[in-house]
């Protein structure tokens, strides 16, 4: 349907709201929203009810995809924290270099065979290769929002995502110059290495003025959280518009660097921006994405036929497994994290803007010729924006809309500790098992009070935590741990009861508000904690023992002790006395308990560690979280 002035603003909105149901219904559902966005586009564009068409926009959809990308891209990379990146650097590396370059290869070699037609040549093929390298940050964190994985595992898709969808849009725009007559073609590593250096160049001086305004530019203290998100939007969108007027789709490397410069260093109102960019981030990727996806013609599907299927099983099959088990071999992840990331590979809002930015050019370079070459041309067209489509929303149904089954069969979810309740006593111990790596997720009914955890940045389910269906909604069934912690002996009670019968969760604990309710519960076989007896002991440890109790429990503190399960096999069997040097500095193994023993001991130098030993670690904080992760075999 074409566009009218009159029709537009009510089409934008109407898009931008069915964007923000398809965002609560995946929610609701537990599955990413692209999957929703997808399937809204297809609805309302012309492949259903062709309420979207080609003339909808006019010539402004290139401009608005382009600075929806931007912005995409940029609250990505803001989030990529170079921390992080250092639980897989080995593999992550190998996934953003060699990795990438088995999907641009192999894809390249699918569709050339794939396509008996003419019309497909090399350049066409590496092409479509060049764009389905792109992952991105729009597919992979809403699926990493869903499945908990571990932080190895997140940080390698996450990083993937958001260098991949770089490198492919340059790479895709040089290589697009040798399929369109259009463009006088230049050499290709030239053209590559021009639009990466201007990106980089563009973001690093654009994150350096944005950082220089929020650090020191007098802003009146009622306006500064606001204005430092204004300043932060604006220079994601200077960035992008700064790069591209200098060197074609050199605007996305500008925005992914100006995005990760910027996130890597402290500066005033982060979480503020944070909060910001994600709600603008949710509002540009889901108009982006319908009105992409309602761009696309039926018949340009349908025409790639066979042929675009066998493309999609190649990518999904073969080479995203191959690139995968390539790229990790050697490193810490396990095969079934191996697995799971060879499953998530769907591609998203990088090969589908520029796919149909392509098209529209090569139909345009159409209109300029006749004859044969006008044929190809279309031909071209089609099936670059076909398969590239095809792919999209096979890989983004099946494997976003999968992932958690497949995650949860392949277990590669981290168990969790489910802790009902959200009052201080939960946050606080939820502040203190999230700090040290666990999954937490919090029940709570009082809308104050889940409002106050979801503020504070925990995971909550909404509901009563004695009611089975809520503790199998929030995890019962994949946790380690139940905690009830709210200020109802009766209703701890039966949360126990039911954490332990009907989800044989193998730690249940319980908060007694009342010290006469203690017996009784332990009575029940529940592991019971008393508010006056646990307040009795802090005490007496600020004056007992108040060098330790500092250490431990300070805001800021330095030391740390914990209890972990000796599961890497270069430990067993060997003395304590050897065992000792193999620990970080600063580490001591202060206590163990096994099978062997009922209470836990201070073990001797010839102490011998045994497999399903539980050893107490102690010393500095950092030492030992790498001590726990030594002595589980992480």
């Amino acid at each position: 349907m074409a566009g009218s002035s009159g029709l537009l603003i009510p089409l934008v909105a109407g898009i931008i709201g069915l964007g923000v149901l398809a965002q609560v219904l995946a929610a609701r559902l537990r599955v990413p929203s692209i999957i929703f966005y997808l399937l809204v586009g297809v609805i309302i564009g012309q492949p259903g009810l062709d309420i979207i068409g080609d003339g909808t926009f006019g010539g402004a959809l290139s401009a608005i995809v382009g600075l929806a990308v931007a912005i995409i891209v940029f609250e990505g990379a803001y989030h990529l924290r170079f921390d992080r990146l250092r639980e897989a650097p080995a593999a992550t590396f190998r996934l953003v270099t060699v990795g990438a370059a088995i999907a641009l290869v192999g894809t390249a070699i699918a569709v050339k065979f794939a396509f008996s037609s003419a019309a497909v040549s090399w350049n066409l093929a590496f092409l479509i290769g060049a764009l389905l390298v792109a992952t991105g940050p729009t597919v992979i964190t809403p699926i990493l929002d869903v499945v908990p994985v571990r932080d190895r595992v997140a940080a390698a898709l996450e990083t993937e995502g958001i260098v991949n969808d770089v490198t492919a849009a340059i790479i895709a725009v040089v290589i697009f110059e040798t399929v369109n007559p259009a463009v006088a073609s230049e050499n290709l590593l030239r053209g590559f290495a021009l639009r990466l250096g201007t990106g980089l160049l563009v973001g690093l001086i654009v994150a350096g003025v944005v950082y220089y305004l929020l650090q020191y530019v007098d802003l009146s203290p009622g306006d500064a959280p606001r204005n430092s998100r204004l300043l932060v939007l604006a220079g994601a969108l200077i960035a992008y518009a700064g790069a591209n007027t200098i060197a074609t789709e050199a605007g996305v490397a500008a925005a992914a660097t100006a995005g990760m410069a910027l996130g890597n260093v402290d500066h005033p109102y982060e979480e503020d921006i944070e909060e910001f960019k994600g709600d603008i981030t949710l509002l540009v990727l889901s108009f982006v994405f319908i009105a992409l996806a309602a761009q696309l013609e039926l018949a340009s599907l349908i025409d790639v036929g066979l042929a675009g299927i066998i493309v999609v099983l190649a990518v999904a099959l073969l080479i995203r497994p191959l690139l995968v088990f390539v790229s990790t071999v050697g490193d810490r992840f396990t095969t079934n994290e191996k697995l799971f990331v060879s499953f998530v590979g769907p591609r998203g809002i990088i090969p589908a803007s520029v796919a149909t930015l392509f098209a529209v050019e090569l139909n345009a370079a159409a209109e300029e010729v006749t004859g044969a070459q006008a044929e190809l041309l279309g031909t071209q067209a089609d099936i670059l924006l076909g398969t590239v489509f095809l792919v999209i929303f096979a890989t983004a149904l099946f494997e976003g809309g999968l992932a958690r089954y497949i995650a949860e069969k392949l277990d590669v979810i981290p168990m969790r500790v489910i802790i009902v309740g959200g009052g201080q006593v939960g946050r606080a111990l939820a502040a203190r098992l999230e700090d040290r790596g666990e999954n937490v997720v919090i029940i709570e009914q009082d809308e104050e009070t889940v409002e106050r955890a979801r503020n504070e940045g925990y995971a909550v389910e909404i509901g009563d935590g004695t009611d089975t269906d809520v503790l199998r909604s929030a995890g019962a069934e994949n946790a380690k741990t139940v905690v009830a912690a709210t200020g109802d002996d009766d209703a701890n009670l039966l949360v126990s009861q039911l954490a332990s019968s009907k989800f044989s969760v193998d730690r249940v604990i319980a908060r007694a508000n009342n010290p006469d309710n203690v017996e009784a519960f332990e009575d029940l076989g529940v592991r019971t904690i008393s508010s006056a007896m646990a307040t009795a002991w802090a005490i007496d440890n600020q004056i007992e023992r108040p060098a330790i109790a500092h250490w431990m429990t300070d805001v800021g503190r330095s030391g740390d002790v914990q209890e972990v399960e000796v599961k890497n096999r270069e430990l067993i069997g060997k003395p304590i006395r050897e065992i000792g040097p193999m620990l970080p500095d600063a580490c001591l193994v202060a206590l163990v308990s096994g099978e062997l023993h009922e209470n836990a001991e201070v073990p001797t130098a010839d102490y011998v560690l045994e497999e399903g030993d539980m050893v107490t670690l102690l010393g500095r904080r950092e030492s030992v979280r790498d001590g726990m992760k030594m002595v589980s075999g992480d």
